[in-house]
């Protein structure tokens, strides 16, 4: 299973330099079923995988100009303080056996997959919208708006914490929508604010001694292989026509997760 693991960990990199996002979200069901990891470990393993992978494929859009770091502030600090409180604080304080009916047993592992799933299909309803850029909403006021975003990014930090997603696809509309960011900035943008939410994430709640350092730098680096391929792709594919077909395979594998740990244990 795990030559299917390091295929799909090329994915990952795919997507993230091809669309600004998604990646993330293939890469816990990678980590726990192709790799055999149990989900909690994993979240911390995607937290690493995930802000790695992004901090390579923001360096172009950097080098553009298309990243605005007072939005990675104003939209990253809130994540950031999220994800350490959710994983010092609220994480631990999940039983290991969280409900029991009769011969279901939802464990934490189950509990956080099933978090991960619902993630998921929301994930692919965004991804199989027509694009945000075309759906653009009137700035209400600047104030508002940024108190949406400081919001949205405590949102954004709480599922990072819980299930180790960068949450590409929730800030990426939240740019575009209400602050007008042009698409590629939030791309750009929304990279740099995964990549700080995750590293961060990662290293202030690491568990070292449960870490397989040589399998989580050999993802990470099949992964970054893939964001390569992503970008050069990008230059000739419009990514944001790939997105619904993207969306449309996030949506089978949230549902196949559900099904796999209800009927299939």
């Amino acid at each position: 299973m795990e030559v299917f693991g390091y295929i799909a960990s090329v994915l990952i990199g795919i997507s993230l330099g091809l669309i600004g996002g998604g990646g993330s979200i293939l890469t816990l069901p990678v980590l726990v079923y192709l790799f055999g990891i149990d989900a909690f470990l994993a979240t911390e393993y995607s937290l690493f995988i995930v802000g790695v992978s992004s901090v390579i494929g923001s360096i172009s859009y950097f080098r553009k100009g298309f990243v605005n770091f007072t939005i990675v502030l104003l939209f990253g600090i809130p994540s950031i303080i999220s994800i350490f409180l959710t994983r010092k604080y609220i994480l631990p304080l999940i039983p290991d056996e969280i409900v029991r009916f009769s011969s279901l047993v939802i464990t934490k592992d189950i509990f956080l997959l099933l978090i991960f799933a619902g993630l998921m299909i929301l994930a692919s309803y965004k991804m199989i919208q027509k694009s945000t850029e075309l759906h653009m909403e009137k700035c209400i006021s600047t104030r508002k708006n940024t108190l949406l975003i400081a919001g949205e990014g405590s949102v954004v930090g709480i599922l990072t914490g819980l299930v180790g997603a960068g949450g590409g696809f929730m800030i990426i509309p939240a740019l575009v929508n209400l602050l007008k960011t042009p698409m590629k900035v939030a791309i750009g943008t929304s990279l740099v604010i995964i990549s700080l939410n995750s590293l961060i994430g990662f290293f202030s709640t690491m568990n070292h001694r449960n870490i397989d350092w040589k399998l989580l730098t050999s993802i990470t680096s099949i992964a970054i292989i893939g964001i390569i391929i992503g970008a050069q792709i990008s230059k000739r594919v419009d990514g944001r026509k790939l997105k619904p077909i993207f969306g449309w395979f996030v949506l089978g594998m949230g549902i196949y997760i559900i099904v796999r740990e209800f009927f299939l244990k």
